[in-house]
């Protein structure tokens, strides 16, 4: 991989907007109260940690493309454009080739479950009006259209590890000069029936929203750098979950006592085990944002990583391992280091 650098992050979580807000609740250790979420033809509710309501009105929700738009749209321009920060006008102006990577596992659902309801109801009447925000692109469509970018950009759907996926194709894409510069993001938004078909697999995961945003560029101003993203190990008839996972593991470097280690397990013994037992001999700090935030898929991979370039820019750590033991398809990780130029 050739150097790449991590040059400006952003987070909408159920702790806040902005990554001060996730910053302090992490540290804080303890995980974030729920709250009850009705289920249609159900008296007892879900319970999920949802995004609260940010403390001032974005001036964002005002343009004319975004009256409308869905959550996971509003989080995922949120942490956009706190991660762009001053080039946010660069790209608007046409001066910066932005490149925009947009992941998701069960993206756009609010709309989609309100207007299939429609459809159920009287096919003559389900609004068209909301349709375009069912799909999951809709995201990144909104986002190009609020910066004016018309260079390369993706939707990547899959489990939480495609976000890393997602760094690494932004990594390829700055090595062919496609891109100046390529924002990586990962969102996803509370619905009933995300929360109902987790408590089917997993009664005692708590669902939970937002975004995070990473920008990635070949030089300038870097809070961290990229070293490396591992081969993705898929889980078959032929590789289970543990093997994936002492895969993922064994393409990382050995333990180090100043390194951060940031993972997707979430305080569930059983759910975590293939995890935990492939960082068993970790001697070093380790965090995971899930067991404080909720399970957010492709959203709490992105938490990961924010943090762990978080801790690197605050000189906490010269170096940080992200662990992904997916959903339902892979264990997959990345490495991030302090940069020497």
């Amino acid at each position: 991989m050739s150097r790449v650098f991590i040059d400006g992050l952003g987070a909408v979580s159920p702790a806040g907007w902005g990554i001060a807000a996730l910053r302090d609740s992490l540290e804080n250790h303890v995980p974030l109260p729920v709250c009850p979420l009705a289920r249609p033809g159900w008296e007892k509710p879900l319970f999920v940690r949802p995004v609260p309501p940010p403390p001032a009105r974005p001036a964002f929700f005002a343009h004319p493309r975004l009256r409308r738009a869905n959550a996971i749209t509003q989080f995922t321009i949120a942490a956009a454009l706190e991660a762009l920060g001053e080039m946010v006008s660069r790209v608007q102006s046409g001066t910066a080739r932005l490149g925009i990577i947009v992941c998701v596992m069960a993206g756009s659902v609010n709309y989609s479950r309100r207007f299939y309801e429609e459809v159920i109801k009287d096919p003559a009447t389900a609004s068209p009006l909301i349709f375009p925000e069912t799909v999951f692109n809709a995201s990144a469509s909104h986002l190009a259209a609020f910066l004016g970018s018309n260079s390369m950009g993706y939707t990547l759907v899959g489990d939480d590890g495609t976000f890393l996926q997602g760094l690494a194709l932004a990594a390829q894409w700055l090595a062919d000069d496609t891109v100046d510069a390529c924002l990586v993001i990962g969102a996803e938004e509370t619905d009933w029936l995300v929360a109902d078909a987790i408590r089917l697999f997993h009664p005692n995961v708590v669902h939970s929203a937002g975004a995070g945003a990473i920008l990635l560029k070949k030089n300038s101003g870097a809070i961290a750098e990229l070293a490396a993203v591992t081969d993705s190990f898929p889980f078959t008839q032929f590789q289970t979950r543990a093997a994936a996972a002492r895969r993922m593991r064994a393409q990382l470097p050995p333990d180090a006592k100043s390194e951060l280690l940031c993972t997707s397990t979430q305080q569930l013994p059983r759910l975590d085990a293939a995890e935990s037992q492939a960082w068993r001999d970790w001697p070093g700090v380790r965090v995971s944002p899930r067991a404080i935030l909720g399970e957010a898929f492709q959203a709490a991979t992105a938490w990961q990583c924010v943090t762990a370039c978080d801790g690197i820019r605050h000189n906490k750590f010269a170096g940080a391992n992200v662990s992904v033991v997916g959903a339902n398809q892979q264990a997959i990780g990345a490495r991030f280091l302090k940069p020497v130029f």
